[in-house]
């Protein structure tokens, strides 16, 4: 029999730090759920008073004997499972635990089955009605301490004779309540957290699945560039796009306006992510039957423009870079929003097209964008790109820049378009030397071969 009260405390914390790691083991793994997988809540219940009365057996068997009562943490098992499992598991962890009690024998054993019934199944009610209250660590702590001074006030009505009761309970009173109401905080606290780190993973990992279809259907709606299309031996085309995150605002299009008339296109989407994404799609599709519906190319930009701001509730903006190219004659026609100039590559000299830029898309209705042209010859390449090219950053913050851009078309004349973004890339990597970018690069290359 132990007398001293600060061996009460410690043989009592002693205990409790064995139930506190366990509970933690159960808490972080999913053990229960491979044993209950149903929706049925019951089930649940029933799982949390088989384990509260497991907890609730362990309280006992550790538990000591003082002046005749047996001193222990029994109650947390009860009060967790009415925590997790409502008035039922309460129930049923206190009903094993407290017919356990009854069995060791002593003169409290009755009073400790009564009252440790009542705290699980009250903890049940409280749980079930006001969960988030249990979820705040000060307010466990002062609802477990209640429940131990109502285990307490049990004692002290049950127990004869009174004297005895008095005795124990006077002696024991603080240790009892400081510990199995900290005990209980601490595993709410343990109980909670896991929860929350779990409910985050599962969320973390449904939201990449999410990216990963979304990235997906991205990529599904940009043109497959193969030899069977565009469809003709003087036209080679290549295009790249690398997104910073999953999914990004890029985009680039190659389609035919009519049979001699073939559109480049090229944008670049404020904003990363999936909101950045569906508004690269209404983008690209807007622009695409803009451009075959009307004629004139700097009326159809506008027109597209116009439609962009009608439905732009979360305000973004896009720029593009839109050529039409007319196969015949070798004249291309281009309207630049805002965008990048693009590249001419002519007899292994490079040179930006740079033009006066028109407003971005659907930054503001009614604007008027300029056409301007541009007669290509065979063997001319025209690369477009986005601004992630030209802002790539190495460690120092440094960025690449046009003049670097420039001189990886030099001498590139007799390349393939996709040797030419190949080597633009390999310069890039080279240049950053493996710092992560914050923008997405996309380029789209174009070549009129030169006559067999």
């Amino acid at each position: 029999m132990i007398s001293n009260i600060s061996e009460v405390f410690s043989k009592m914390i002693g205990t409790l730090a064995v139930i506190l790691l366990v509970a933690a083991f159960i808490g972080g793994s999913d053990i229960i759920s491979r044993f209950v997988k149903t929706e049925k809540k019951w089930k649940y219940s029933i799982i949390a008073g088989l384990l509260g009365g497991v907890f609730g057996i362990y309280g006992n068997i550790s538990g000591f004997d003082f002046n005749g009562a047996v001193i222990s943490v029994r109650d947390i098992g009860p009060m967790l499972a009415g925590f997790s499992g409502g008035p039922l598991g309460g129930l049923i962890a206190g009903l094993i635990a407290g017919i356990h009690r009854l069995t060791m024998g002593g003169i409290t054993a009755w009073a400790c089955v009564v009252a440790t019934c009542f705290i699980g199944f009250a903890c049940g009610v409280i749980s079930k009605y006001e969960h988030k209250t249990f979820e705040k660590p000060l307010l466990a702590l002062l609802i477990a301490a209640l429940m131990e001074a109502f285990h307490l006030c049990v004692v002290l009505i049950m127990v004869k004779p009174f004297v005895t009761a008095f005795g124990i309970v006077t002696k024991i009173a603080i240790p009892f309540i400081a510990v199995n109401a900290l005990g209980f905080m601490l595993m709410i606290t343990i109980i909670t957290y896991t929860e929350k780190q779990r409910t985050l993973a599962l969320e973390k990992s449904r939201l990449q699945s999410e990216l990963e279809v979304a990235n997906v259907i991205q990529h599904s709606l940009l043109p497959l560039l193969n030899d069977d299309y565009p469809g003709r031996p003087d036209i080679d085309v290549s295009a790249s796009m690398e997104a910073a995150k999953e999914v990004g605002g890029d985009f680039y299009d190659v389609f035919y306006v009519d049979p001699t008339h073939l559109a480049f296109v090229v944008g670049d989407v404020s904003g990363k992510g999936v909101p950045a994404a569906m508004f690269m799609a209404t983008s690209k599709i807007t622009l695409q039957n803009c451009i075959r519906d009307i004629p004139s190319l700097s009326e159809a930009i506008a027109t597209a423009n116009n439609a962009l701001c009608a439905r732009n509730d979360a305000e973004m903006f896009v720029t593009v870079w839109v050529g039409v190219l007319d196969l015949e004659s070798g004249t291309m026609k281009f309207v630049s929003a805002g965008h990048n100039p693009p590249v001419l590559l002519r007899d292994g000299k490079a040179e930006f097209l740079k033009v006066k830029n028109g407003f971005v898309l659907a930054g503001m209705e009614n604007m008027k964008y300029k056409e301007n042209t541009v007669w290509l010859v065979k063997g001319d390449t025209v690369c477009l790109y986005t601004d992630g090219v030209t802002e790539a950053e190495d460690r120092s913050h440094n960025l690449f820049g046009d003049d670097r851009l420039l001189a990886c078309f030099e001498g590139k004349s007799e390349s393939a378009s996709s040797e030419i973004i190949a080597d633009v890339k390999s310069s890039i990597e080279e240049f950053i030397d493996g710092n992560s970018q914050f923008d997405d690069m996309t380029m789209l290359c174009f070549k009129w071969k030169k006559d067999n």
